[in-house]
């Protein structure tokens, strides 16, 4: 095939771009996962085993992000420590209809804030206070990794 019978293109994009704004929140959630199963007491990763993680080479992240005007959505599936799961009064982790814990998403929201203010977006259609962040994260299947 001589060049003349293709087009070649590529695309790079700047500080600011959405896709940038995205890999920083998504960065900023792998390292919310990492700094608290750091947190996890021995006592706790006893009481959690069937359900969260406590060592850190068994998390799990993967996640996309997306953003537009003054919204951002965090989906995927993950394997996380007990901190960032929903527990009923007793401390048990809820489970869903599939028996997956049922994700947690205020430290989830407030990391995409963390890494929305740190860009610097303080503005009418993106500031990191209004913004309206939809987690859609659920546990990840045991079958998998």
């Amino acid at each position: 095939m001589s060049r003349k019978d293709y087009l070649f293109t590529s695309e790079s994009v700047s500080e600011g771009h959405p896709d940038k704004v995205c890999d920083r929140i998504s960065d900023e959630i792998v390292d919310l996962v990492y700094r608290e199963v750091r947190k996890v007491k021995p006592e706790d990763a006893k009481r959690y085993a069937k359900v969260a993680v406590s060592d850190p080479w068994k998390v799990r992240v993967a996640c996309e992000t997306l953003a537009t005007t003054n919204r951002v959505v965090i989906a995927g599936e993950v394997r996380v420590p007990h901190t960032l799961l929903k527990k009923d009064k007793e401390g048990n982790v809820l489970l869903d209809k599939a028996g997956q814990p049922v994700i947690n998403p205020s430290k989830f929201k407030s990391a995409a804030r963390k890494a929305i203010k740190a860009i610097g977006y303080e503005q009418a259609g993106f500031h990191w206070k209004t913004a309206k962040i939809d987690v859609l994260l659920h546990g990840q299947s045991p079958d998998i990794g």
